[in-house]
């Protein structure tokens, strides 16, 4: 019983922050994403009868601290949903995401992981149970089952039976195109779960922040319908501040930026203003995302990789869902 699958990250234009679940990952609000084809990972799972415990390989290299536990406590999902709860797997990942970087590298891991071991359980799920599935184990990698402009619905429920995702429009509705600036593929002092639970419980800036959500969807979702990048741009950059304020404000504060996240940003309103549409976006991470227009990306592109301190800049374009080989 084997299968592989590929998924891809996603960059949030409405940021995933907070939740009012923590075992169920259930969020505090609806958001939503884009899929991006530069970044992805492929994933290997073959459940076995001669094992004894799982196996898990990222890289071709073995783990054992608690990115293992992760993996076999959402492969206890799995088992649990197909009633094999004795039958464990051996995992070989290869990940094309700077890890824990600000790069949602656990939203196509988790993504890659669940479409693999459902396939190879033969579970036949639909992309919305895979969806659910998959949310348990990374909140953002629910949205990674599908490709383009993806919404993950927060849900009512207690049980989470309402809270997965949907396609907005697909991946060849519109081509916006993303710049992964990457400042450092060094691990982050605060991981995203540490910061959306310290900023729900401490910081007077949040409940602020989930009441401007539904109209920042609202927005932006007409924007992705009349492919208005203006519009898309101003919001997704908005939404993006507002969620990083929420950090300022925890206790004790923290913020994932870097100086040179800060000169990304300067470098972008200037662009803005020198009439080259541009608009960035920052995840839990120092790394910058940037958003433009297929004619602007040679100078869009020559522009950013001149900033003191930027390593690199990866290019996407909007990304596939989760396809299996």
């Amino acid at each position: 019983m084997k299968a592989t699958a590929k998924a891809h990250t996603n960059i949030a234009l409405i940021k995933y922050w907070g939740k009012r679940d923590e075992k169920l990952i259930l969020p505090t609000n609806n958001s939503l994403s884009l899929t991006l084809d530069g970044f992805y990972t492929k994933t290997t799972v073959e459940f076995r009868e001669d094992l004894t415990e799982d196996i898990f390989y990222l890289d071709h290299k073995l783990v054992t601290d608690e990115q293992y536990h992760r993996v076999t406590k959402f492969l206890d999902l799995i088992r649990e949903y197909a009633q094999e709860k004795t039958l464990f797997a051996e995992v070989h990942s290869i990940n094309e995401v700077p890890t824990a970087a600000g790069f949602a590298s656990s939203a196509s891991g988790f993504a890659a992981l669940a479409a693999a071991a459902a396939r190879a359980l033969n579970l036949g799920l639909s992309d919305q149970e895979l969806s659910k599935i998959t949310r348990q184990g990374s909140g953002s990698a629910c949205r990674s089952i599908y490709g383009g402009f993806v919404e993950w619905h927060k849900g009512m429920e207690l049980d989470g039976s309402d809270s997965y995702a949907v396609p907005v429009s697909p991946q060849d509705h519109w081509d916006v195109r993303v710049a992964a600036v990457v400042l450092s593929a060094k691990m982050k002092k605060v991981s995203s779960r540490e910061g959306m639970r310290r900023t729900v419980e401490t910081s007077p800036f949040f409940s602020s922040w989930v009441d401007s959500i539904p109209s920042d969807l609202e927005d932006i979702k007409q924007g992705i319908k009349e492919r208005d990048f203006e519009k898309v741009g101003q919001i997704a950059e908005a939404n993006c501040l507002k969620m990083h304020a929420t950090t300022l404000g925890a206790n004790p504060p923290f913020t994932y930026w870097h100086d040179t996240t800060l000169a990304v940003m300067q470098t972008v309103q200037q662009l803005r203003e020198n009439g080259i549409p541009a608009y960035f976006t920052i995840d839990a991470g120092p790394n910058v995302k940037v958003l433009y227009l297929p004619e602007n990306e040679e100078k869009v592109q020559d522009i950013l990789r001149e900033i003191p301190g930027v390593t690199d800049v990866k290019l996407s374009r909007s990304g596939q869902g989760v396809t299996y080989i």
